[in-house]
């Protein structure tokens, strides 16, 4: 694998789905052990998790991973709350559009890049219905 190749680990396909997307970010996470050989294996699920800004730090909240199947009695909780790595311009750029123009920043997608576990995370707002209702 080639320094700019990425391997997608997983997806979050209902994160486009009725909503407009403004802007992308790409996020590192703070993870435990057992939680980097589990996403390694492909054992997260982002379909309910959301970011919130939450004194100064951005969190991912709701996100599965699978309990690591050869770990110990030091194995991970599997909802609990990630940290996510982003710059302090970032995180303020993200906690002014999530309160002023009520979007929600969503992940995307889980991938391998450089030997890192990033995540691609989206600012998205409901769209407007703008299709007629049907007449009889």
């Amino acid at each position: 694998m080639s320094k700019t190749e990425e391997k997608s680990l997983a997806a979050n396909r209902a994160a486009f789905h009725d909503y407009h997307i403004s802007d992308k970010y790409e996020a590192g996470i703070a993870l435990l052990g057992t939680e980097v050989k589990s996403v390694m294996a492909g054992r997260i699920q982002l379909k309910e998790s959301y970011v919130a800004v939450r004194d100064g730090e951005a969190w991912l909240f709701n996100a599965h991973i699978s309990p690591y199947s050869h770990g110990n009695r030091e194995n991970h909780e599997p909802l609990r709350e990630r940290k996510l790595l982003l710059h302090k311009r970032e995180i303020a750029r993200l906690a002014d559009s999530a309160t002023k123009q009520g979007m929600t920043l969503v992940a995307t997608r889980v991938y391998l890049k450089d030997r890192k576990i990033k995540l691609k995370l989206v600012l998205r707002a409901e769209r407007s219905c703008t299709t007629n209702a049907k007449l009889k």
